[in-house]
């Protein structure tokens, strides 16, 4: 990792092998080395998550058998990880977006 990174804050959530398949556990590292790096990640593997806050995120990382979706916020320091859960309707869950909100919260307070 460069001195320029941003470092990755795991507030939940973890990607291994198993739940996710080894290519989506790939690919979902690949997304967020990129935003490490400073780089934007669009659609459709990111989309905006504003009901959760500013700045918030959700990464897309198809799997074999189910969906992965990785909500984050992008700090000027660092990208926080809120949440890693498997999507199975086209909603997110509000029990998640509740989650994330309160955990953006008590990070902020910190």
């Amino acid at each position: 990792m460069s001195p320029s990174d941003k470092p990755l804050v795991w507030l939940h959530g973890e990607i291994k092998t198993p739940p996710f398949s080894k290519a989506a556990r790939i690919e979902a590292g690949y997304l967020l080395r990129l935003l490490q790096k400073r780089q934007a990640v669009g659609m459709p593997q990111s989309r905006p998550m504003p009901v959760v806050g500013p700045r918030c995120h959700e990464l897309r990382v198809r799997d074999a058998a189910v969906d992965w979706r990785i909500v984050y916020r992008l700090d000027a320091d660092a990208v926080v990880i809120l949440e890693v859960f498997s999507k199975k309707t086209r909603a997110t869950p509000k029990a998640v977006i509740a989650a994330c909100t309160r955990r953006l919260r008590e990070y902020d307070r910190a």
